[in-house]
């Protein structure tokens, strides 16, 4: 591809027997040679006994700065990923590195402004707004006793039980003051039904199936549960009234009219983002269509990589290790990696769209301007400008957000 170039660096004479030098310096400090304190070994002697083949990986790297700077300075091009290093050949007197370097593709912008695309327009329907009212009553139910009454579905029941297999106990099978919302479809089948009807300090005994996609040793197995009932409770559904609106933040509503016009301009908001969203996407996948660039797989590959890094740190909030998620999904690198390609090439392609967009469109903004931004930024996010700078990298990058922001609102505002 004409964005990838092979540089052929060799590093001899002085420079490499420096580079050897540093490296037998550090490694006869590590290695004890007979007759000799450790790190006192003359070089030749070193080399007689180790020989000097052991020096060069360590000498490599001594060198490895200085060969990749007059990497890139014969290249004359900025790489968009790391450079990958082959070595050609190696020996006491040089050593050959090729840098391969890919720079960005070349892009050809196609149409991106009067795509035909048009954006649908924000309907809410009584029935939306029912279904809204009907969450927000769940979502403000309170959990009571309920006295004297009997087990029904979508009660908490609080339960003992105990569990057992063939006469024995049940690993893992035994719980006791365990709440339990029946219709949840937390045990197996049968065991929550089984508990309908039942009333507080009522024992019974279920006579079960393990399903046969349970896990291996006990699919399709008989089990026997002892359950004993410790209290029932149930949700209690808030009566919709000015209490209500209050309980939801909503001070000045008074009556079902006002709150109903208030939950209708929530969902049309709602809508509306989304319907925004929708629209920048389709945008952004018609003139990326309409654009011409051949993307290199180690391009994609980094991304997906960056992706696999931000999954990581998300896992690492939730207190999650990637290894552990992997073990307990069946979902390895080779996998995780494989499913963020589509999205990677596609995170790719909108980037080099925007980037040619800016391009054309002259878009640049001064100094003054970029740093307006910066601390327009930092103090939305309540932080200083310097910590804001240290987070991005620079203002080169706050410079580029910028840029990237103003090609997607041409983009946006032209279809």
């Amino acid at each position: 591809m004409k964005n990838v170039k092979n540089i052929e660096i060799t590093i001899k004479g002085e420079k490499w027997s420096t580079a050897l030098d540093k490296a037998y310096k550090k490694k006869n400090k590590e290695i004890k040679i007979e007759g000799f304190r450790k790190g006192m070994a003359p070089k030749e002697i070193y080399i007689k006994k180790m020989g000097i083949e052991s020096l060069y990986m360590d000498a490599v790297d001594n060198i490895m700065d200085e060969a990749y700077k007059e990497a890139l300075n014969k290249a004359k091009t900025t790489p968009v990923i790391e450079p990958t290093l082959d070595i050609k050949a190696i020996n006491q007197d040089e050593v050959t590195f090729v840098f391969t370097i890919i720079s960005k593709p070349e892009v050809t912008l196609g149409e991106y402004k009067n795509l035909g695309l048009k954006k649908e327009t924000v309907k809410v329907s009584k029935e939306e707004i029912n279904v809204e009212i009907k969450k927000l009553q769940e979502q403000l139910a309170e959990i009571m006793p309920k006295e004297n009454g009997k087990i029904e579905k979508g009660n908490t029941a609080v339960i003992d039980f105990a569990g057992f297999v063939d006469g024995k106990p049940l690993e893992g099978g035994k719980g006791e003051n365990y709440p339990l919302e029946i219709g949840s479809n937390t045990f197996i089948p049968g065991f929550e039904d089984g508990l309908i009807g039942m009333t507080v300090g009522e024992t019974k005994e279920l006579n079960l199936k393990f399903p046969a996609d349970y896990v291996q040793d006990l699919q399709n197995k008989d089990v026997k549960f002892n359950v004993t009932i410790r209290e029932i409770k149930e949700r209690i559904i808030p009566e919709i009234n000015e209490d209500f609106y209050k309980d939801l933040g909503y001070e000045n509503i008074t009556t079902e009219e006002e709150f109903n016009k208030e939950v209708e301009n929530v969902i049309k908001n709602r809508k509306q983002t989304e319907i925004d969203d929708k629209f920048i996407e389709d945008c952004l996948a018609k003139a990326s269509e309409n654009m011409k660039v051949e993307i290199n797989e180690e391009i994609i590959d980094d991304e997906v990589h960056r992706m696999l890094h931000q999954f990581e740190e998300q896992l690492k909030m939730q207190g999650i290790k990637l290894e552990d998620y992997s073990r307990i999904t069946g979902m390895t690198h080779e996998k995780l990696h494989e499913q963020m390609e589509p999205e990677a090439t596609k995170r790719v392609k909108y980037r080099y769209l925007l980037e040619a967009i800016a391009e054309k469109e002259n878009i640049d903004f001064t100094e003054k301007e970029v740093k307006e931004k910066t601390k327009e930024m930092a103090d939305n996010y309540g932080i200083s400008e310097e910590e804001l700078l240290k987070a991005y990298g620079s203002n080169e990058i706050v410079k580029y957000d910028m840029k990237m922001h103003q090609a997607l609102e041409i983009l946006k505002n032209n279809n």
